[in-house]
């Protein structure tokens, strides 16, 4: 099993990005604002949440793959150092 270790501001940014694109594809699904309103919103928002993901995803996946997965002691030394 691969395991990778991310930071907090990066977990953030991942759910921020994943939240912009579900937030844009339910307004292009919604009725609440003009078809208009609600196009360009939902496009922008789907636009910026899937061009962000690309490179926090690449990030995650590629950053870490040389480093070996910790044993147990040491990801209790590494949450101490926290």
């Amino acid at each position: 099993m691969t395991q990778r270790m991310i930071t907090l501001p990066l977990l953030g940014l991942v759910a921020g990005t994943r939240a912009a694109l579900g937030a844009g594809i339910a307004l292009l699904l919604a009725d609440r604002m003009t078809a208009d309103q609600r196009r360009a919103v939902g496009w922008t928002l789907t636009a910026v949440g899937a061009i962000s993901t690309i490179p926090l995803a690449a990030h995650v996946l590629l950053a870490n793959k040389e480093q070996p997965a910790l044993g147990e002691a040491e990801r209790r030394t590494a949450r101490a150092a926290i």
